[in-house]
């Protein structure tokens, strides 16, 4: 197995619907997205050629485009979405997905809610 290494993308925002209260839904709010994918960059590295990694403003887009997409009640399922996506890419080992929730509501004073996924190969 090559070595292991890591692509992070921080602080994809999106607008989105997801939300378990209607007003929730029916408002919608920004979600922010991390996103790291382990995977091996060693091929890439020797060729020079993007077509050798994820591209990973193309990830980007995907990301935003699923956080904008069909919502979901919790933010565990977007995040497991956008985790099964980041390990369609063929290259992907691992995917950590943190989908943060920063207008949650909630009713006393905070920063952030944030749900993060890990996700294998394997578990598909």
């Amino acid at each position: 197995m090559d070595f292991v290494d890591e692509i992070t993308i921080t602080g994809i925002r999106a607008f989105g619907y997801h939300g378990v209260y209607p007003d929730e839904k029916r408002d919608g709010q920004e979600f922010v997205v991390d996103v790291h994918l382990m995977l091996s960059t060693a091929r890439a590295a020797e060729t020079d050629d993007v077509a050798d990694t994820v591209h990973y403003g193309e990830l980007a887009e995907e990301v935003a485009a699923i956080v904008s997409g069909d919502p979901v009640d919790l933010i565990e399922t977007l995040a497991s979405r956008i985790a099964d996506a980041v390990l369609a890419h063929d290259l992907v080992q691992l995917a950590r997905v943190t989908v943060h929730k920063p207008s949650a509501p909630i009713a006393v004073p905070f920063a952030d809610v944030a749900v993060t996924v890990n996700r294998a190969r394997a578990d598909r």
